[in-house]
């Protein structure tokens, strides 16, 4: 899972700066919110520009709907809107990737808030009536209190429509997205110039070495995906059992595991994972899973994982978390709305606390946060080449969700915003601890 927190939507004080006389045009509404410093050339419908002629990027407002969603959605939700229904186009970017302008929005764009009497004019501009909500995208959805139809947050009916939301859009889609390994979490890059199919090998590597696992062991992937971790362990001799709640994924995996001739050592499930009844396996893997179990779930969630292991047995927790262990967990805006409705980030020492509180012993804790940035870089390229077959697959408004929200998660990962942590841990054999492992990491970081 990946998410994107958006740094060009600062909000300072307000601003006593007089408005110009008379009606704004657009252009001029933007530059008082913006303090004149736009890095980009805005263009609007009513004809009025702003922003350096000669720069790079540019960003148009086509319809009066566009500023509907502008002035109505909160964040960057109302800017997702206006870009995904065709009201606001990029230019200089292609969809597939647009991170050099969100890059250049996040450097310099700081929005100021207009004093009463300025606000009082933009809105006699822009008319009351673009102050009224418009239907937004039908990609878009529901509000979280909307969502509530479906069960409460995190039950498994509600788990189940969030995973179909955003795993369901078409396999032949993330085919295209993903690259041969069809593996959708964060890559391990053993140099910088690895491709992306070396750095996935490399990271399920990393995580088959770190859970210790040898021929003849039984391995447990929650949230296994299409089964990329399941496969990798197989074919090196582990009894591996993946379980996943996308019916897509589910049927691809277990296609490939077919093809591929593990039957007999691997399966992935379609279901979830807490209907997981078997227990003593010797390592259990989950990546990627944790975002979207929300965090007053953790000790539930660390302690069913942990009775599913042998005393001894190791786990290894692999997910986004926030840079700090303070914020409010919930994600909002677009990625709530468009890319992972009800995912929740937390910090990495909320989750190791939790582990711990549960009983587990935390070993060791890394954090792949520029890899992830990589990866994302090297999706959007790949969605850039394969654009017009995504297009053509699952419509151009969703296409361009993905290239936005992959897109803005690289800058987000690469600017500190979010983090990606690999938490190792084991339950207390009947010494109270993790004993039988080399002292030190028996693996190569």
């Amino acid at each position: 899972m990946t998410t994107f927190k958006d740094r060009a939507t600062r909000v300072t004080r307000a601003t006593d700066a007089p408005a110009p006389a008379g009606h704004l045009t657009l252009a001029q509404v933007l530059e008082i919110v913006a303090g004149g410093r736009l890095p980009v050339r805005f263009t609007a419908y009513d004809g009025s520009a702003a922003g350096p002629p000669d720069a790079p990027y540019g960003v148009e407002l086509r319809t009066p709907r566009g500023t509907t969603y502008l002035a109505t959605g909160r964040g960057d939700l109302g800017l997702a809107r206006a870009y995904i229904a065709g009201d606001l186009e990029l230019h200089g970017v292609h969809p597939g990737d647009p991170y050099e302008l969100l890059a250049a929005l996040a450097e310099s764009l700081e929005f100021s808030r207009p004093s009463a009497w300025t606000m009082a004019d933009i809105i006699r501009s822009i008319g009351a009536r673009r102050l009224l909500p418009s239907a937004p995208p039908p990609q878009e959805a529901p509000a979280r209190w909307r969502r509530a139809a479906a069960g409460l947050r995190h039950s498994k009916t509600r788990d189940a429509d969030a995973i179909h939301h955003h795993y369901d859009v078409s396999n032949t889609f993330y085919e295209w997205v993903l690259g041969p390994s069809m593996t959708y979490t964060c890559a391990c890059y053993p140099r910088e110039d690895a491709s992306l199919d070396e750095a996935q090998e490399n990271k399920y590597r990393l995580v088959f070495e770190k859970l210790h696992l040898a021929p003849g062991d039984r391995l447990l992937d929650v949230g296994c995906g299409w089964g990329g971790m399941v496969r990798y362990a197989a074919r090196r001799g582990v009894r591996a059992t993946g379980v996943t709640l996308s019916i897509e994924q589910a049927s691809w995996a277990q296609r490939a595991i077919a093809a591929e001739g593990l039957k007999d050592v691997a399966e992935v499930r379609f279901g979830d994972y807490r209907d997981v009844t078997e227990t003593g396996f010797d390592a259990v893997s989950s990546i990627g899973l944790l975002e979207h179990i929300g965090v007053r779930n953790y000790a539930a969630y660390f302690g069913f994982l942990q009775d599913r292991l042998r005393p001894g047995g190791l786990l290894l927790n692999h997910c986004i978390t926030r840079p700090e262990n303070h914020s409010a967990a919930a994600t909002r805006g677009f990625i709530d709305r468009y890319v992972f409705p009800d995912g929740e980030l937390t910090g990495s020492g909320r989750i190791i606390s939790e582990a711990q509180d549960a009983g587990l012993e935390v070993l060791h804790e890394e954090n792949l946060r520029q890899h992830y940035a990589l990866t994302l870089r090297d999706w959007c390229a790949n969605l850039v080449e394969h654009w017009d077959e995504a297009v053509a697959e699952v419509g151009l408004p969703t296409a361009k969700v993905w290239g936005l929200y992959m897109a803005g998660s690289r800058l987000a990962f690469e600017s500190n915003g979010i983090q990606l942590h690999q938490v190792l841990m084991a339950r207390p054999d009947e010494r109270g601890g993790a004993s039988g492992h080399p002292l030190r990491p028996w693996w190569t970081p």
